[in-house]
């Protein structure tokens, strides 16, 4: 078996913290008990780029236990949990090629080793195995049957190449699945990050101005934990109904010229590119903290900070310190890659569980159903969505209310008025 780890003496470390993450993912622990039984991915061959952490762990012992052939590489050089890749080799028998803090061309070759295998279908977080496949590695089509998309930055690339009529092959959205959004985006994104930036740090965010930069759900997320943890907010937006909403969820807006020179802490949770620029860097106070939670480096402007850059160190692990030429310092945390996996552990295993419960199920779609499936990005079926927050409530103990068939006439109905 071909893979590529940093130490795979870490092997039983990485399973025990697999199994820990496990435990609280009560959804997958279901899908995989039918899986073993019903084995819905029997050969179908599998190249999934994620995040390699715990949770991933467990999403891809459940694929194999339906049957798929799995290959992993990572999806961002520093999410990498190295145990956790050396479990997935050693452990459970699933090539793995993710080393944190691979430089780019590794990571370009740890993404090229998955698609070696000729995958029937691809699993995505951020669209790079996509993005590889429509560039350079267009013969790979044939063999493809669909693919699956873990987040809004992914979704976007791929919205795009569907716009264009460039997608060679079909896509689930799994990022678009309310039980995904609503829960990993926000109360994933959210604790995370804000464990990532206190792990680098061990800043006081109680008292702090913190500036969100977008506030889609997991600006929504860590606007709200910081909040919680006594920040005095302030939400940039160039959407009006989300400054809006944020408006109304009682936190600070201004554009970013203005949040500038009195933030603190800035995040940036927004999929675009150089949402923080060189013009309002030259603006931050002395010790500034700059981060990012948007899925690739690009939301900071780097290129334009090293421009203003006359010295720089690393002052602390993840926490790089730039002396800018007005005699300024300002710090970026993670290299301005995810703060969440790159200084922390990212989300934690009770949401992932029903964002990977999407993905394993979408593969079994995938597989069920890639013959009535046209070249263009689908939304998660909605019974899959609804299921998912069934079983997720029932793992919870929580119950709820059924329709009587009174009510159910009720609502079909156009001629019942008052």
């Amino acid at each position: 078996m071909k893979y590529d780890v940093k130490d795979i003496a870490l092997a039983h470390k990485g399973k025990l913290r697999i199994e820990w993450a496990g435990k609280d993912m009560p959804v997958l622990n279901l899908i995989e008990q039918r899986f073993i039984k019903e084995k819905p991915l029997k050969g179908i061959k599998v190249s999934a780029c994620l995040h390699v952490t715990t949770e991933t762990g467990n999403l891809m012992r459940v694929l194999k236990a339906g049957g798929a052939d799995v290959v992993v590489c990572a999806s961002n050089p520093l999410s990498t949990q190295d145990d956790v890749s050396a479990a997935l080799v050693k452990e459970y028998g699933i090539p793995t090629f993710a080393i944190k803090g691979e430089d780019k061309n590794t990571y370009y070759k740890h993404i090229n080793a998955a698609l070696d295998h000729k995958p029937n279908l691809t699993m995505d977080d951020g669209a790079d195995l996509v993005s590889e496949i429509h560039g350079k590695r267009k013969n790979l089509a044939e063999h493809l049957l669909a693919g699956t998309e873990e987040t809004t930055t992914g979704v976007i690339r791929l919205k795009s190449l569907e716009e264009k009529k460039l997608l060679m092959y079909p896509i689930i959205a799994v990022n678009d699945a309310m039980t995904k959004h609503f829960f990993d985006n926000r109360y994933g994104t959210g604790q995370s990050t804000l464990d990532g930036i206190v792990r680098a740090t061990n800043r006081l965010v109680a008292g702090s101005n913190f500036v969100v930069s977008g506030y889609g759900w997991c600006g929504r997320g860590v606007a709200s934990r910081a909040s919680g943890l006594g920040a005095k907010v302030i939400v940039t937006e160039i959407n009006p109904l989300r400054a809006l909403e944020s408006v109304m969820d009682g936190f600070q807006v201004m554009p970013i010229k203005e949040a500038a020179p009195i933030g603190d802490i800035f995040v940036t949770v927004t999929g675009d590119v150089n949402v923080i620029r060189a013009e309002h860097m030259k603006l931050m106070k002395d010790g500034a903290i700059l981060c990012n939670s948007g899925h690739f480096d690009a939301e900071l402007d780097l290129k334009g900070l090293a421009r203003i850059t006359k010295a720089k160190r690393m002052i602390r692990e993840f926490v790089e310190e730039h002396t800018l030429a007005n005699g300024r310092n300002i710090y970026v945390l993670g290299e301005g890659r995810l703060i969440n996996l790159a200084a922390a552990e990212g989300h934690p295993a009770s949401v992932m569980d029903m964002s990977f419960a999407n993905q394993a199920l979408s593969a079994e779609y995938v597989a069920k159903n890639y013959n009535k499936l046209k070249k263009r990005v689908y939304s998660v079926p909605e019974d899959i969505d609804r299921m998912i927050a069934k079983l997720k409530l029932q793992a919870l103990g929580v119950k709820i209310d059924t329709l009587t068939a009174e009510q159910k006439k009720y609502l079909s109905s156009w001629d019942i008025g008052t």
